[in-house]
């Protein structure tokens, strides 16, 4: 492989649309701009939202309400039927559900929810569990911490 033999992949590369270049192109005279006005000038852009000078729909309705999307905590989510590929008496944290490919990334918390069974007595370290999930792992004989 050598640089003069590099090439775009397939359908990588668009042909360019010629403007102007006769009106037998469908693309002649105004260049598929229509007729005069603002929008038909070269940089001629509105933003998004005006409304010709009047108080846009975005300013005339009431702000309400508030978003923390950026503090949220962001829980990777558990099953009990899952947690039957690791061998009885195996401690079971974020490090190790990672390791056999559960979560596929590094979560905020993680959480173990109550559906399926388990089979195994495991000693779960996670951030959170629900009730059912708790209840259930006691019962297969596995203990839950807290982390």
């Amino acid at each position: 492989m050598n640089l003069h033999t590099l090439k775009p992949r397939p359908g990588a590369k668009h042909r360019v649309k010629r403007l102007g270049c006769g009106e037998s192109s469908g693309h002649g005279k105004t260049s598929g701009k229509g007729h005069k006005g603002q929008k038909a000038r070269s940089g001629g852009s509105i933003r998004l939202g005006f409304e010709g000078g009047q108080m846009p729909l975005i300013r005339r309705i009431p702000k309400r309400g508030f978003n923390n999307a950026a503090f949220k905590t962001r829980f990777a989510v558990v099953n009990l039927d899952a947690l039957n590929v690791f061998d009885a008496g195996a401690v079971v944290n974020e490090q190790s559900l990672l390791e056999r490919g559960i979560i596929r990334r590094p979560y905020d918390a993680v959480k173990i929810l109550g559906s399926g069974t388990l089979n195994r007595a495991l000693s779960i370290e996670v951030t959170h569990a629900s009730g059912t999930a708790k209840a259930a792992i006691e019962a297969a004989g596995g203990s839950f911490v807290q982390k």
